[in-house]
């Protein structure tokens, strides 16, 4: 048996921008992706702490250090800017993995810096 596991989590980011004429998905700054592991066109599910949206949507690397965190397509009707997400991604794994995994997790500033 499989269960799902949450592998990644952005907390408490800060919507940059809204596109809501493009084809979907979250753009998210290369190095918050770097620094908990997801990849471009990874499944993420998106929690809008403004609103109480949840969804999920798929992964497109932004510029490192940009601190873009870009809700796209559909997704724009979901949040505004400004609005405070979490982002998670999650992976299928036995139970027995899951007892010695560990959920790799970064906490941004306003800026969507990662915190020390």
């Amino acid at each position: 048996m499989l269960i799902q596991f949450c592998k990644s989590k952005i907390a408490h980011a800060t919507v940059t921008e809204a596109e809501l004429h493009y084809e979907g998905s979250i753009t998210i700054d290369e190095t918050l992706l770097k620094a908990v592991g997801l990849i471009p066109g990874e499944r993420v599910e998106v929690l809008n702490i403004n609103n109480g949206n949840r969804f999920d949507t798929y992964v497109i690397a932004g510029k490192a250090g940009s601190g873009v965190i870009c809700l796209n397509g559909p997704a724009a009707r979901l949040g505004v800017v400004g609005d405070r997400v979490i982002i998670l991604s999650y992976a299928y794994m036995t139970p027995e993995e899951a007892q010695t995994a560990k959920t790799r997790i970064v906490h941004v500033d306003d800026k969507n810096r990662i915190k020390k």
